[in-house]
């Protein structure tokens, strides 16, 4: 069985989507409709930067959704079959969008004020590194050895070797020297604006709470799979209660994937910008079946 995943922050590169836009005629209306619905060129953004702005937090999540629903239109319109949707991180909410959940203009301007909440909630409290070969035990013993420092979590348990930690910079920069005391590769600082998927954004998902209510959630049409959950939520108001959860929350996407190739499923196509989930669900699943559909040449290479 093949499944669609979408990618979160990270995957973003100027000049993304600009293959599709002018490709595909379902493509393009894709983002017509997100320009239109937030009221800027976010495909302009997209397509010719500048880079420094992408990388802010409040445009590359709208950008980054816009994207990976511009491949998917191009993707149903050539009557691609999937039986299952995932996403890590802000991916959920292209995954969503896919399974029928929300439309477009609304995820696209939800996920805009994700990252303005973001943003604000992040804004010189922390920061996020990452841990290399290290088991998952050893990470949490590690943020729990330099919690005298101050909040540190793990934040995206991303595949085997490699963990995400997130929280106050001294507390992060304390568990990395821990890390790698205990057998750590690597542990190093990420270019991140903020400590995001930790205790410390409670004013983002409270805010963020608040803008879910006012917003309509249909039943997916295929299985969805959370990535906080790393299982299948088919509840409207389940699904909005793990997209709170998720800002702070650690993105759970080794036991997703697990669950997923343990229910069937060992097809994956990434669609949207860039490749870094196919490189993470090769390390969880080595037998999975991937392809990325992110440009024409990708979209021509996927068939039923």
């Amino acid at each position: 069985m093949r499944a669609f995943v979408f990618p979160g922050q990270g995957s973003q590169a100027v000049g993304m989507g600009k293959g599709l836009f002018e490709s595909f005629p379902e493509s393009r209306e894709v983002f017509q409709k997100a320009d239109e619905a937030l009221g800027f060129p976010i495909s302009k953004l997209c397509f010719e930067g500048p880079e420094e702005e992408l990388k802010k937090t409040a445009f590359t999540q709208p950008a980054l959704l816009t994207v990976s629903v511009a491949a998917l239109a191009a993707l149903q319109k050539k009557g691609i079959v999937f039986q299952a949707v995932a996403g890590h991180s802000l991916g959920a909410y292209s995954a969503l969008c896919a399974a029928g959940v929300l439309p477009l203009e609304a995820a696209v301007r939800l996920v805009r004020r994700r990252g303005e909440l973001m943003e604000e909630a992040g804004k010189g409290k922390g920061t996020m590194a990452v841990i290399l070969n290290l088991d998952e035990d050893k990470v949490l013993q590690a943020c729990q050895e330099a919690s005298s420092a101050g909040v540190v979590e793990p934040a995206n348990v991303n595949c085997p070797g490699q963990i995400v930690i997130s929280g106050e910079k001294a507390a992060v920069a304390l568990a990395c020297e821990k890390a790698k005391a205990l057998g750590a590769k690597r542990a190093m600082e990420l270019p991140v604006s903020g400590p995001f998927h930790s205790s410390l954004m409670g004013d983002a998902a409270k805010g963020l709470g608040e803008a879910l209510a006012n917003i309509a959630f249909s039943a997916p049409s295929v299985p969805y799979y959370s990535d906080i959950d790393a299982q299948v939520l088919s509840d409207p108001a389940k699904i909005k209660d793990s997209l709170v959860r998720q800002l702070v929350a650690p993105v759970q996407w080794t036991r997703t994937i697990g669950k997923m190739g343990s229910d069937g499923f060992k097809d994956f196509v990434e669609v949207g910008s860039g490749k870094v989930l196919n490189g993470l669900i090769k390390k969880i699943s080595p037998e999975a079946i991937l392809s990325n559909a992110g440009d024409p040449e990708s979209v021509a290479g996927i068939s039923n």
